[in-house]
């Protein structure tokens, strides 16, 4: 019960891999590889112990709530809580799939399977304890593109949880319909997913939580998701998500806030003027 323990779920390959890597060299507790599937998962821990190293692997399938509860119990009776939560598992469609199960596939994943990882997890996180959800800048692009009343919405201080999800259900029931643009909203699934994540980040509720998520952008990075035209590695878009989850248990900043690059001069505040976008100096 005493040892500090750390999670990252969708973690059987690509930049959820090389989280855990880094976080086995350099977090001082067990490390917990998660997939949905158990072979997948159970591979992965073998490349990482064929490299001198020692995580350990868990089950998780984010998209399925007992699965969640299930883990969450594990790791409420075997850890007595949670240390590190890192929110990684994601997906995202080529373009041949048909629009509108592009946007219920994805927002089930991104948003809303996420979104039942923390209201299950959250609880169990240990005082001093860090959550970060691994968000993207296609996120910002979205946002930009949606009508201003959306981009009003998103960006404001006082948006809720639930207005939140009421937005991220509109948009999936829109391109059922074929009137998701007619409503404001731009043709980039995986983007409005990872705007919805980065917001529940910064969301009225959430943010005053005292363990607030904090939104990780791990930039382009090669995996099968995003090509291997992308400028980095798994192990190099490891590094913020990283360096969130391993900040120091009396560090207040950055809180509820979604980082680009490591440091204080380099988080990026809310969403007061763009979307993952403004740079500090």
């Amino acid at each position: 019960m005493t040892s500090k323990v750390a999670v990252v779920t969708g973690s059987n390959k690509g930049i959820g891999l090389a989280i855990v890597r880094a976080l086995c060299k350099q977090f001082e507790g067990d490390v917990y590889l998660t997939a949905r599937d158990l072979g997948r998962g159970e591979e992965a821990v073998k490349i990482l112990t064929s490299e001198g190293l020692k995580p350990k692997f868990q089950q998780l399938d984010i998209t399925d709530v007992s699965s969640i509860t299930s883990a969450a119990a594990f790791f409420r009776e075997t850890y007595g809580g949670v240390d590190i939560l890192v929110n990684n598992a994601g997906i995202a469609f080529k373009p041949a799939t048909p629009f509108s199960i592009q946007a219920e596939v994805t927002l089930k994943t991104n948003f809303f399977a996420t979104r039942d990882v923390l209201t299950h997890f959250m609880p169990l996180i240990k005082s001093g304890g860090r959550v970060v959800n691994v968000s993207s800048f296609m996120g910002s692009l979205a946002l930009n593109l949606c009508s201003e009343e959306f981009q009003q919405r998103f960006r404001s201080e006082d948006i809720t949880e639930d207005e939140l999800v009421g937005l991220m259900e509109r948009f999936v029931e829109k391109t059922k319909t074929g009137e998701h643009k007619k409503d404001g909203w731009p043709e980039l699934v995986y983007g409005v997913s990872k705007t919805g994540l980065t917001v529940l980040s910064h969301s009225q509720e959430v943010a005053n939580a005292p363990f607030a998520p904090l939104g990780a952008g791990p930039g382009w990075v090669r995996t099968d998701m995003a090509g291997d035209k992308a400028p980095k590695s798994p192990d190099e878009g490891a590094v913020i998500p990283v360096y969130l989850a391993l900040l120091p248990p009396g560090a207040t900043e950055p809180h509820g806030c979604f980082v680009t690059e490591k440091g204080d001069s380099a988080v990026v505040k809310s969403f007061t003027l763009k979307l993952g976008l403004r740079e500090l100096s």
